[in-house]
Formats: C-alpha cells, sequence, structure tokens
C-alpha cells in the first residue's frame, strides 16, 4: 500500500450513495491463528485480514514453528503437514516476536510461548511499550512459568517455561479492568493445558465484555469445553483441538466509519454480507446510529444504513463500555451533531494504541469545538468548526475518526492516514471512492486490488 504522509480528507458536498465491502475482522483473524496453532491437523481460515496486526501475528506463529501458508489471499492454512492425532504440536524456543502494535499478539502470544521449548522474547513498537501486558504475565507465572519483565508489566519482556505442568495449579486470578484480551489470552491456550485453567477477573469492572463472548464462541466452535461458575469466572477444560476450517466475517468496527459516513452527509450505504448474528461489538454500531437519529435496516443480507429524516444528528449520551472500539468514530458523530453528547464507560481506552480519550479530546477541540475528558469517557460540545491538521498518533481508530470529520470540514488535513492499514490497508483508498459517490446514483467503495485486505 501506498503510504500517504498527509492527507487531504475529501469532502462529501451532498449525501453518499456508496456500496463498502470491508475486509475480514482482525478480532477473529487473530483468535482463529491462535487455536490453528494448538490443532493437532491443518486448518483452513477463509477470507481472513490481512493488515498489519494479522501479519505479525502469522510471523509470530512462524517464529514459534509454526508453518502458516498466506499465498492464497482468500484461504491460509495454518500446520499444512500435521496428520492429526493425539500429540500436540511442539512449539519453538529461542526465539524473539515483533508484536508491532498489536495488542493480540502481544496478550494472546505469550500463553503459546509458555508452551515452547525454550525462551521467547517479546518486543514491539515504541508506541507499544506503554500497553499493559501485566495481567497476563502474572497469570503465567502462577502457573509456573518464569517470565523477565524487570517488573514493568509492559513490552519488552521473555516468557522461558518449562512448559506448564499440572503441579503448577490451574486457577489464575488476574483483574482484566484494562482489557478483556488478558481474559481471553488464557481461555483460548486452556485446552492446551494438562489440567485446562481457571480464569477468575478479579477487577470491579470488565470491558468489552463482547470480545470474551467472541472468544468463547470460537472456542466452542472447534469442541472446547468452557463452563462459567458465574459471570466474571471461566473454567477451560483439556483438549484436543482438531483441524477446523472457517470463513472469518467482515469486520463491522471497520464498517463503522462507512456508516457514519452516510450519517453525517444524510446518504446511504450499504455494507454487503452483514451477518445476521454475530459476537463481534462493531454489530452495536446500528444501535450508536439510531441514538444519533440515523437509520439502519438488513435488507437481502446487507446492512444499509442512510442519514436522519431531517439530515441532523442529535447528541447522545451513550455507554460504550461494551464497545470501547467505536469510540473514536462516535466522537466523531457527536463532533458533528447538533447538540453536546455524553460518551461513557471509556476509561480503559486510556491504554491503548494511544491514550485514546486524551487524543480524542485533543484534536476535537484542535477543530473549535469542545472537548472534556471525564473519569470514565468524554463530553463533547459542537461548535462552529474550522479546519485543520489532525494527528492519528500511530492508531487506526483516530485516522477513521480524521476521515468522518473530514467529508463534512472543507481543508482538513490528516497525517499518518495509512497507519488504518494496522486493520484496514487500503483504507484512505475505499474512503475516497465512497466519498466521490456523493451526487452520483450509485457508487461501489469495495476494497481495491492490490490491497491484500481480504473481502
Amino acid at each position: 500500500m501506498t503510504e500517504v504522509a498527509t492527507w487531504s480528507a475529501p469532502v462529501a458536498g451532498s449525501p453518499v450513495e456508496a456500496t463498502v465491502r470491508v475486509p475480514g475482522s482482525k478480532s477473529l483473524t487473530n483468535r482463529w491463528l491462535v487455536l490453528a496453532a494448538l490443532a493437532d491437523a491443518p486448518c483452513t481460515l477463509r477470507h481472513p485480514l490481512r493488515s498489519r496486526d494479522t501479519e505479525h501475528m502469522v510471523e509470530a506463529l512462524r517464529s514459534l514453528g509454526v508453518e502458516v501458508r498466506t499465498d492464497d489471499e482468500d484461504a491460509w492454512v495454518v500446520g499444512a503437514g500435521r496428520e492429526g492425532g493425539d500429540d500436540r504440536p511442539t512449539l519453538r524456543g529461542d526465539v524473539r516476536v515483533d508484536c508491532g502494535q498489536a495488542g493480540t499478539v502481544m496478550r494472546f502470544v505469550p500463553p503459546l510461548a509458555a508452551l515452547a521449548d525454550g525462551p521467547v522474547r517479546f518486543e514491539g513498537h515504541p508506541s507499544a511499550l506503554a500497553r499493559p501486558v501485566g495481567p497476563v504475565l502474572e497469570a503465567l507465572r502462577d502457573l509456573g512459568v518464569r517470565v523477565e519483565d524487570e517488573g514493568r508489566g509492559t513490552l519488552p519482556f521473555t516468557v522461558q517455561g518449562p512448559p506448564i505442568r499440572s503441579t503448577s495449579g490451574t486457577t489464575v486470578r488476574m483483574d482484566a479492568s484494562a482489557s478483556s484480551q488478558f481474559v481471553s489470552a488464557l481461555l483460548l491456550v486452556g485446552a492446551a493445558l494438562p489440567d485446562g485453567v481457571t480464569v477468575e477477573h478479579t477487577g470491579d469492572r470488565l470491558p468489552s465484555l463482547p470480545h470474551i463472548t467472541m472468544t468463547l464462541d470460537v472456542l466452542a466452535r472447534v469442541g472446547v469445553q468452557v463452563d462459567r461458575p458465574s459471570p466474571t469466572s471461566w473454567v477451560v477444560h483439556p483438549a484436543r483441538i482438531p483441524g477446523f476450517e472457517v470463513t472469518v466475517e467482515p469486520d463491522l468496527s471497520s464498517a463503522a466509519p462507512f456508516l457514519a459516513l452516510a450519517a453525517v452527509t444524510g446518504g446511504t450505504v450499504r455494507v454487503p454480507d452483514w451477518p445476521a448474528a454475530t459476537t463481534q461489538p462493531g454489530a452495536r454500531m446500528r444501535e450508536v446510529l439510531t441514538s444519533f437519529g440515523a437509520r439502519t435496516e438488513l435488507v437481502d443480507g446487507d446492512l444499509v444504513a442512510r442519514g436522519a429524516e431531517d439530515g441532523g444528528l442529535s447528541g447522545v449520551d451513550l455507554d460504550l463500555g461494551e464497545v470501547g472500539e467505536l469510540t473514536p468514530v462516535v466522537a466523531a458523530l457527536a463532533t458533528l451533531a447538533r447538540g453536546p453528547s455524553r460518551l461513557r464507560g471509556v476509561g480503559h481506552l486510556r491504554g491503548h494504541e494511544t491514550d485514546r480519550l486524551a487524543a480524542i479530546a485533543t484534536e476535537v477541540r484542535r477543530l473549535g469545538a469542545g472537548a472534556e475528558e471525564t473519569d470514565d469517557g468524554l463530553e463533547i460540545r459542537p461548535a462552529a468548526l474550522r479546519p485543520a491538521t489532525l494527528e492519528t498518533y500511530h492508531d487506526h481508530r483516530m485516522a477513521m475518526f480524521a476521515a468522518v470529520v473530514g467529508s463534512r470540514l472543507p481543508g482538513t488535513l490528516v497525517h499518518d492516514v495509512g497507519t488504518a492499514a494496522k486493520t484496514f490497508p487500503g483504507f484512505h483508498l475505499v474512503w475516497e471512492a465512497a466519498v466521490r459517490t456523493a451526487g452520483e446514483s450509485s457508487g461501489d467503495a469495495a476494497v481495491p486490488s492490490g490491497t491484500g485486505s481480504g473481502a
């Protein structure tokens, strides 16, 4: 993909009429990759997401000795050559893993590394060095695994066996208030442990619960039994993971800015192949749009979003605790709305690729509107906006925030829009195609060929 240092966000002077095909789900792709690494026979992922985050996961698995064939964009094969049986795959140690900015890599792969036959060193992008990993590392220590992190609880660190043994105990207690990925990391590997694992969340809140539901769903689909003694505890039973073949759903969170585009322009955006039932938190974007006054409906398997009938957006008061990844796009809608908005339940976003709450507040104020951080979110007060050059902070969701605002504010420039490649390669090209449909009878903003993002 061609990198764009400073991008002039295209303006939609009239309602858009676009069809947008979004790439596969990053969250599902990386979960399926982890389970495929533990399977005892080859696995096939159809329509996976090829993006910066998933490429880091693929390379992490390859570092551990897992064969991953990605030459076919539409069907990745993991563990080719495995014949199946009772023996689990052997994972290789004495290696280095580059996590990049991928939270799923820095959190999901260390439990895999605990099963390797030697030390595994984890490093990452400078912007990822402050992201918390400590609860996962402490859980591994509770299971008898040696972890060297100099007390930081962040990258870089080294996971050193010996591999988890049944004598190490099977119960870990962790505070996952900062990220549900801490819980998912242990659940995904639990079936490969001699006696399984019991995970108990000890914090007073658990953000992004739908992502844990997603983890439980993929485990159930490969035959792993997980009991839930309480809303904040899980028991994963040991099990053999057989080879499997799955089709990865479109990434509904990547669809969010395009659905927002329909709302802010009073137009229509159609997203094909919207799943009728899903564990993806991005599906909640339909409720968000309704709160602002926009409309959505499922038509022949596609989601169709339309702007409000009166052409404007209302202010909102929303708890986004379970769908924090939507917050930047929701904040863009709030910035363009007619009244003030309050976004709650997202204090944990301070520990993402950047401090997302601080980043959003800074950029909203740069545009001339009001924004204040609260303990668990943001308050946004719309005002007459002025053109500005917006920063993305190496954060794909901030690039999407900027694109939505820029569609209604001429003169908006965006630094490093290419950071969206973390989950959506070619995002700015697809966005430009969608905005160009303004004033046209129809348009197709499908992912351009050559971006390698799947479909």
